[in-house]
């Protein structure tokens, strides 16, 4: 289902718990199957304490760990008037210092111990979470009862934060191409009178007028136990969790006055009417159509989840096939249904594809729309929408704190904890008629909105989007008590952690098909789900010269047809099982993932082979998907940290087969042709020169019978697989500046070549890269973000592959400030070598390691992703058992020397892309001698990166 950016977690959310997955009340047994899929219920404990906060619990003793989330009733809705923006930012405020915590301590508890946090601001709440080795968890509720009751709010930390969020928005709005739309322009055209009209990301002029009087009346309003609710999953002592609950929790006071509701209703519409907004860089056009929905308790929502679903869920849905497959007049398709506690919107709309008009896009959508009001929906349509709805409810629960999500989701959105369990057996009950009838119900023409998102070029001088400007509204004055940092040595300290609970690790086996493909099963949960994932050596790097792209097409046509299916029966067969069927090709080897039910195995995998083994690569297939990707690139080429992205290959590994865009250039693709893609597949899609890792619930027989039923009969073909592809064999550093004109941001990109996958460096590498920037707490981020409030976030990657590998750092900013984060980034790598990492430091990054490692063996799809990965690079599968003690065994003498050796400042490569005239001569100062290349004159297909050169 291809959905807005701004909306994406949402609609992933709403599409796996609540509203959009309505199950009988049963906390005890599971749902009985209605569209062949059955999902566990989560069986939890619930009780309120005398102050009036909620506590929900879920026992999980198969994990070491446990999530421990607070949900308070405060959302953007509840934003001040003339303040927008002001829930979500203050979200970022909870994690600085309380009475007894110095401001980032909270990382101290979660990162450093090997778990991680974060929060989340919705319309209608803002959700706290946290996952952590279930030992500490003592110390999370602590901190939990601490930030409620004890925050510290100063001036000086509101500030910096604000400048957090002014890049988040300049990031996620401001520097994507369709930012405005998906998080301004929808909502603010579709409500007359209801806050949700207003962005909850806010704006630059409502942020600037906030004070810190602002804020701390805010967190009187809103932050107390009687709005929120403590929500705890995983591996504990219940008696005990109870008892911490009570220590903590139960002696915090519910302030006398009461929380103001908002009470605003949104007037029913009169009529249609078409908006038209404008935005720069924007590529293609868009077009979205909404109406007025109710909300996510209504009886009515899951026939709206279900009717959602028909409409865009998969390449067989309705929008899809008819606006991108069929039509060919749609870059990309989306529907979403109103998932909020209040009535809200539902919408559909498509990002045009090139040369096509919104005209043309409105048209056809409200055609699709109108049939849905005209016909119910076939029965083979009403069974995979609900087929897939509810595998993505069972692909939620895989994971604690996606069950904590779902109880949290429900209660915030339908009053309800127990919805997460109970809606769905509302969403099995859904039938055609009762599609149809919400179609004609809500979605009428005379009551819908149409937005218009067109290229500033296209507007008349001077235009301006049709919306009234945020009123200047005077702040408060807050006359509350304040808390501030007690001094150290009166500060309370954190309970002690707990003995650890020892994780139980997969065990994987293995055993080769007679054909030569290798197969690898190991059992992660006893989640009724399988994650299938065949790999074959051999991708992007191996693409012919002037051809970048052939590989990453030709796993992408692999689903789009073979000798006994179209492209559209792919598709529908396997959304029919609820399964999900990817393919996808990286620099060394390429892909196909199933993510199924475990008792609709046989099936998806039967797809599976056929996709694999029999695709035709038919000619007109092959020139929609480049028109498509064409049109994708139109897309990304106006994303500042795109653009550092295609260019950075060709910076460091020139000459040799990696030194090209991986999916393709605009030059390169028109060239690709069936015959190319035909000679790959047959030279590299055969099971002598794969891998296929089978995780989930299963046994290593079981996984053995399905991989020799699926796949026993692939022909293995005469002569060898190709030989491994070469790496590059030299590099010079150079530096680029890319004017991107209009860019809302600019993106600063530090690479260099680095080890590979065999090198006995890589676990020192793994760490030195954790220290310099591998999570939140982590020196760049520390830098870049905490400490100065340039970005909202930094962070470094290490990629050792077979051939070659890579390193990064990459950061966004406002251009402005891109000159000051080249320099920080060089001052940091040049740092890490210089200076040993210190006893803590090191622990907390090899932390980060360690439990992020822990946290994917516990899912299907990453236990998968994990034993592939070992395979097609030749390393041992126990290499699971000892990643730990070889991650800690890594001195800071090892780091050191790593550092100085293989991220030396001096050998990088630095790529800055942003609006260039407001740069002034600040990057050219800290860059001499870079080359700028105006956006225009790029060329992705020439070594040096500039037409005609």
């Amino acid at each position: 289902m291809i959905r807005p950016a701004a909306k994406a977690a949402l609609v992933a959310l709403a599409l796996s718990t609540t509203a959009l997955s309505p199950i009988a009340h049963a906390q005890t047994k599971p749902t009985a199957p209605a569209a062949g899929v059955t999902v566990p219920p989560i069986v939890y404990e619930e009780r309120t304490l005398a102050n009036g906060l909620k506590v929900y619990t879920a026992r999980d003793a198969t994990t070491p760990n446990v999530t421990v989330q607070v949900w308070y009733g405060v959302g953007s809705k509840d934003d001040p008037e003339g303040r927008s923006g002001f829930a979500h930012l203050f979200e970022h405020l909870m994690f600085k210092s309380t009475r007894n915590m110095p401001t980032e301590y909270f990382d101290r508890l979660t990162e450093d111990v090997g778990g991680f946090n974060n929060a989340s601001t919705y319309d209608d709440f803002t959700n706290y979470y946290e996952v952590v080795p279930a030992n500490h968890l003592q110390r999370l509720l602590w901190a939990e009862a601490e930030r409620l009751s004890s925050l510290v709010i100063d001036d000086a930390v509101f500030k910096s934060e604000r400048d957090v969020v002014k890049e988040e928005l300049r990031q996620r709005v401001l520097a994507n191409p369709y930012g405005r739309f998906f998080s301004l322009n929808i909502t603010q055209a579709s409500f007359a009178q209801h806050p949700y009209k207003r962005p909850g990301i806010g704006s630059i002029e409502e942020l600037d007028a906030a004070t810190v009087d602002d804020v701390r009346a805010f967190h009187a309003a809103y932050y107390r136990p009687d709005n929120a609710a403590l929500i705890v999953v995983g591996n504990y002592d219940e008696a005990q969790l109870n008892a911490w609950i009570d220590q903590y929790f139960a002696p915090l006071k519910t302030p006398a006055s009461a929380i103001k509701p908002v009470t605003v209703v949104e007037p029913p519409r009169t009529g249609a009417k078409i908006v038209t907004t404008y935005g720069p860089n924007v590529p293609l056009p868009a077009v979205a159509m909404t109406w007025l929905a109710p909300a996510a308790a209504d009886p009515d929502a899951p026939a709206l989840s279900v009717l959602d679903a028909i409409l865009s869920a998969g390449k067989s849905s309705r929008l899809y096939d008819a606006l991108v497959y069929d039509q060919k007049i749609a870059q990309s398709i989306f529907s979403s249904t109103s998932t909020n506690a209040q009535p809200g919107i539902f919408y559909v709309g498509a990002i045009m594809a090139g040369g096509k008009t919104v005209e043309q896009g409105g048209a056809s959508l409200t055609a699709q729309v109108a049939k849905l009001r005209a016909a119910p929906p076939t029965a083979a349509e009403l069974a995979e929408a609900k087929a897939g709805l509810l595998a993505d409810a069972v692909r939620s629960r895989e994971t604690i704190d996606g069950r904590a999500f779902a109880i949290g989701y429900a209660l915030r959105t339908e009053g309800d904890a127990a919805r997460a369990n109970t809606d769905l057996a509302a969403l099995q009950a859904v039938t055609a008629v009762d599609v149809q009838r919400v179609a004609k119900t809500y979605l009428a023409d005379d009551r819908k909105v149409t937005v218009r998102y067109l290229p500033e070029s296209a507007g008349p001088a001077g235009a301006r989007d049709p919306f009234d400007a945020p009123k200047p509204t005077p702040s408060v004055t807050f006359n509350g008590a304040v808390t501030s940092l007690a001094p150290e040595a009166e500060r309370l300290a954190p309970p002690v952690a707990g003995a650890p609970v020892a994780p139980v690790l997969p065990s994987p086996v293995e055993k080769t098909l007679a054909n030569g493909l290798r197969v690898i099963v190991a059992k992660s949960s006893d989640l009724p789900l399988i994650t299938a994932d065949l790999t074959v050596r051999g991708g992007s790097g191996a693409d012919p010269a002037g051809l970048a792209g052939v590989s990453s097409l030709t796993a992408e046509l692999l689903t789009e047809g073979t000798k006994t299916r179209t492209a559209t029966q792919v598709a529908a067969a396997t959304e029919a099982l609820g399964a999900n069927l990817e393919a996808g090709s990286g620099w060394e080897a390429s892909s196909l993932t199933l993510s199924i039910i475990a008792d609709k195995a046989p099936q998806g995998l039967a797809i599976m082979a056929d996709v694999a083994e029999n695709p035709t690569f038919k000619a007109d297939e092959l020139e929609r998907v480049k028109a498509e990707a064409l049109d994708g690139l139109s897309v990304s080429l106006q994303r500042p940290g795109a653009v550092a992205g295609f260019a950075a290959p060709t910076v460091i590994y020139a000459g040799s087969g990696y030194g090209h865009v991986a999916s393709g250039t605009p030059g390169s693709l028109p060239k690709i042709t069936r015959d190319s893609l035909v000679k790959t597949h047959a030279a590299y899609w055969r099971p002598d020169n794969a891998i296929l890792v089978l995780t989930g619930d299963l046994t290593p027989e079981q996984g053995f019978a399905l991989a020799e039923t699926a796949f026993g009969g692939w022909v293995r073909p005469a002569g060898a697989a190709p030989a491994p592809i070469k790496g590059p064999t030299g590099y010079a550093p150079r530096n680029l500046i890319i004017d991107l004109p209009g860019a809302g941001q600019a993106a600063v990109v530090v690479v260099k070549p680095a080890i590979l996958r065999s090198d006995p460096r890589y676990y020192a590498g793994l760490v030195a890269n954790g220290v310099l920037g591998g999570g939140y707490s982590s020196r760049l981020n520390q830098e870049i973000r905490i400490k100065r409030g340039l970005s909202y976030g930094a962070g470094s990657s290490l990629s050792p592959r077979a051939a070659t590998g890579g390193f990064s750092a990459n950061v966004q900013t406002k251009n402005e400030s891109a000159a000051q984060v080249v320099t920080l980034i060089k001052e940091e790598l040049a740092r890490l070598g210089d200076t040993p990492a210190s006893t803590g430091e090191l622990a907390a990054r090899k932390s980060v390691l360690v439990g992020d490692f822990g946290r994917d063996l516990g899912t299907s799809e990453g236990l998968g992703g994990i034993l592939g990965n070992l395979a097609i690079y030749g390393v041992p599968l126990d290499e699971i058992q000892v990643f730990t003690s070889k991650i800690e065994a890594v001195s800071a003498a090892d780091v050191q020397a790593f550092s100085k050796t293989m991220l030396d400042p001096a050998q990088t490569s630095v790529i800055v892309v942003g609006d260039a005239k407001t740069f002034g001569g600040t990057v050219k100062a800290v860059l001499p001698g870079a080359v700028e290349i105006p956006v225009s004159q790029l060329d992705l297909d020439s070594p040096t990166l500039v037409k005609g050169k």
